[in-house]
């Protein structure tokens, strides 16, 4: 609805706009935000306990619908999946937030088909135009005001929506001397399947595909969450022995990212320690050092945090612990230095305001340097 008050938006301003400028809006979606995955097929539940000739799957493969069709071929069964797909398990997912869609394939879409008979039509004075009309007609569902009883405002609905096929037969057309001419007298009404352009399949049976669709700038994770939650929902509502089964779910593959992200950068940590240790030969000088990095890696999930920046594999991996502890270990190995030579040359252990005073001037000396090299690494990675 909103993308629709837009566009009408944009038709207005585009006459003010300069000659060959065309607004157009942007992709609510793109390639990867297919985020969930999954398959509406027929299959026996534990809970869904029923005896032969109720609704559900019966002992020689067929099954039963709820309203006691009962549905022999596969064709059929992948219909009704269809069905159970597209008026079921979307509408109930489409509140779901940081959607842009639900995409479905696989089965067959439901139709009910009209074949006229032309020439029964003619004799009766009557054209296509006036079959569509009637039918069109006779499947509405409108309001009929309201009723105000003790205060309460009632709503009143006049559904005239064709239920099945026998009902859209029993259609009036016209009426001729005060005679209903039905549907049925002049056409053929029977249920069939709209012409498909794919199919899904799964181990050699055909099953129906859904599939959730992100918005752009949503997170993936936290919108994979909340539609295997609500998918878990849908499940105990739907007809006797349909499930929907999960194939595939981001929040695994982003967890795992996640988890292998830590693990690197726990390695890496770890190892710039010990390089540290080797090459300063001082185990506190190494972990002063080694501290700048769970420094750096807070300031950082603060501004990811602030910037609405999510963690992932492009965002952490972009981190170079190497890097990160340049500009310490430049300052501590020049401390280590001062110290060395100002202990050497008045041969005695210095006190705690002599080393205060040689870190001060030993980070002093290397500070500008250290600020330049840091500065160069941050305009090279912008």
């Amino acid at each position: 609805f909103a993308r629709q008050q837009v566009a009408e938006r944009l038709r207005t301003a585009e006459e003010s706009l300069p000659s060959g400028a065309t607004p157009e809006m942007g992709p609510i979606a793109t390639g990867l935000g297919e985020v969930y995955m999954w398959t509406v097929r027929l299959a026996h539940r534990p809970e869904d306990k029923h005896a032969p000739g109720a609704p559900g799957i019966q002992p020689d493969g067929s099954y039963i619908t709820p309203e006691g069709e009962r549905l022999t071929s596969q064709a059929d069964q992948a219909t009704y999946l269809r069905t159970v797909q597209d008026w079921i398990v979307t509408p109930l997912l489409k509140n779901t937030g940081g959607l842009a869609g639900i995409d479905a394939i696989g089965g067959y879409v439901k139709q009910y088909q009209v074949v006229p008979d032309v020439q029964r039509l003619a004799a009766l004075r009557l054209s296509l135009n006036d079959l569509a009309t009637a039918l069109e007609e006779n499947n509405t569902g409108v309001g009929a005001g309201v009723v105000d009883r003790n205060g309460e405002g009632l709503a009143v609905r006049s559904d005239a929506r064709i239920a099945d096929a026998s009902e859209l037969a029993r259609t009036v057309v016209a009426t001729r001397e005060g005679v209903p001419i039905l549907l049925s007298q002049v056409a053929t009404v029977k249920t069939g399947q709209a012409i498909r352009m794919g199919s899904a399949s799964e181990n050699g049976r055909e099953v129906v595909v859904g599939t959730a669709v992100m918005r752009i700038g949503e997170n993936s994770r936290s919108v994979a969450s909340a539609v295997s939650d609500r998918l878990g929902e849908i499940n105990a509502s739907l007809p006797t022995d349909v499930i929907v089964q999960p194939v595939l779910d981001r929040t695994a593959l982003v967890n795992s990212t996640i988890k292998t992200v830590a693990k690197n950068l726990s390695e890496g940590a770890l190892l710039v320690v010990v390089v540290l240790f080797l090459l300063l030969g001082n185990f506190r000088a190494a972990l002063i050092a080694a501290l700048v990095i769970p420094v750096t890696m807070l300031l950082t999930s603060f501004g990811m945090l602030r910037g609405g920046v999510s963690a992932n594999l492009m965002s952490l991996g972009a981190l170079d612990f190497g890097l990160i502890v340049d500009g310490a270990v430049i300052i501590v190995e020049n401390t280590l230095r001062r110290m060395a030579e100002r202990q050497h040359a008045q041969g005695r252990v210095l006190d705690l305001e002599e080393r205060l005073s040689v870190v001060a001037g030993a980070a002093r000396e290397m500070i500008r340097p250290s600020v330049f090299g840091q500065a160069i690494i941050i305009l090279v990675y912008i």
